[in-house]
């Protein structure tokens, strides 16, 4: 549910941070100026861009960090006796984001330029020029930002895992309820169903080796049947796919065309472009599109000829499967099963999918996949 509170953007939360201790660092040396030396506009210059490096502490949180220590010593340096606030922010950022080897390093270093800065000033007493740089930076504060610096990674890293541990037990959980529908449908429905395409089988042969007439309606059982039985084969082998077996891709496809050719159908496969590493996801849902478009044409379409066509592109991954069949373009066409499941896995990935038939006869399944080569 919405609290109704606009977002405020992180980068804006960023400068108005760095503004404020900007303005804070600027207020306090101009306030509290030692009066033995006379601060120059340099000091002013490093105190106000110790607080606005901040503003990208989140973007490159070791630059900041060197940058906010490098001001400190300078304003000291110049005269002003200001804690190194922006440091102790730089310090928590840079934890936050890991560096923390980075870090202790940086605090060592400033910890000891510090009264080295001091003495640069003009103080000409060791031990003032020490109690100054300790007072610039004291070592509790300084521990207290690398602890909640590291204490906030820490819990951003658990609730990552905890964030993929739920995922890996939904996807686990899943995996398991899909293999238990595809036991129900096996124990159930296709012992059933093959039961019936049996007996309906030896009916019409018995009905022809007595030279009978074999009834329409037993010819319609036995096509639903086998029809059925098919279906239901490809529905388990769907379901039984959990992504994790090595899945059938791209290099799977001339197989496929090789077997459609083996039924009759005069098919052709080209494939444009070089060869890329792709996503296997997208690797998986080409071939299930050449697939599900091939046993289509091969049930309903009565086509003589097909074409598969695949072009690599840079960014993206397009196949077109036509035929010649006998949809004609205002046929009514209301999509199965098959044509569904494509367009929510290229839906899923991104993609886009047209599946209609062709002004010149025949049906067309065109998809458009992203492709992240980069993964």
């Amino acid at each position: 549910m919405s609290t109704g509170r606009p977002s405020v953007p992180a980068g804006v939360r960023d400068w108005a941070i760095a503004g404020g201790v900007a303005a804070t660092l600027l207020a306090t040396g101009i306030s509290g100026q030692n009066s033995a030396t006379s601060p120059t506009l340099l000091g002013h210059v490093l105190l106000a861009a110790g607080g606005l490096a901040l503003a990208a502490r989140r973007r490159a949180p070791v630059p900041v960090l060197a940058a906010t220590g490098l001001c400190a010593v300078g304003y000291q340096a110049a005269g002003f006796d200001v804690p190194a606030v922006a440091f102790l922010f730089a310090v928590y950022a840079a934890v936050r984001a890991g560096h923390r080897t980075v870090t202790v390093a940086a605090s060592v270093a400033l910890l000891a330029a510090l009264p080295l800065a001091a003495l640069a000033s003009g103080l000409h007493d060791t031990g003032e020029a020490f109690a100054q740089a300790r007072g610039a930076l004291e070592i509790a504060w300084l521990i207290a930002a690398g602890a909640a610096g590291e204490a906030l990674r820490q819990a951003e890293r658990r609730a990552e895992e905890a964030e993929r541990t739920r995922e890996e037990t939904a996807r686990r959980r899943a995996d398991e309820e899909r293999l238990h529908i595809a036991r129900e449908l096996h124990d159930s429905l296709v012992h059933q169903i093959s039961i019936i395409k049996v007996q309906s089988e030896v009916a019409v042969h018995v009905a022809r080796r007595r030279g009978e007439q074999i009834p329409e309606a037993l010819l319609a059982i036995q096509q639903a049947a086998r029809e059925a039985t098919r279906e239901l084969r490809a529905t388990l082998e769907a379901l039984r796919d959990d992504d994790k077996a090595p899945p059938h891709g791209l290099d799977d496809i001339p197989e496929l065309v090789e077997r459609a050719r083996r039924t009759g159908l005069d098919a052709t496969l080209t494939i444009e472009g070089p060869r890329q590493d792709m996503p296997a996801a997208v690797d998986r849902t080409i071939y299930r599109i050449v697939q599900e478009s091939l046993t289509n044409i091969a049930r309903h379409a009565a086509a003589a000829t097909a074409s598969i066509r695949i072009d690599n592109g840079p960014d993206t991954l397009t196949v077109r499967i036509d035929d010649n069949g006998r949809a004609t373009p205002g046929m009514a066409h209301v999509p199965g099963v098959g044509l569904l499941g494509m367009r929510e896995r290229v839906t899923a990935l991104g993609g886009r999918l047209r599946a209609e038939p062709r002004g010149e006869g025949g049906f067309t399944v065109h998809a458009e996949l992203p492709v992240d080569r980069t993964s």
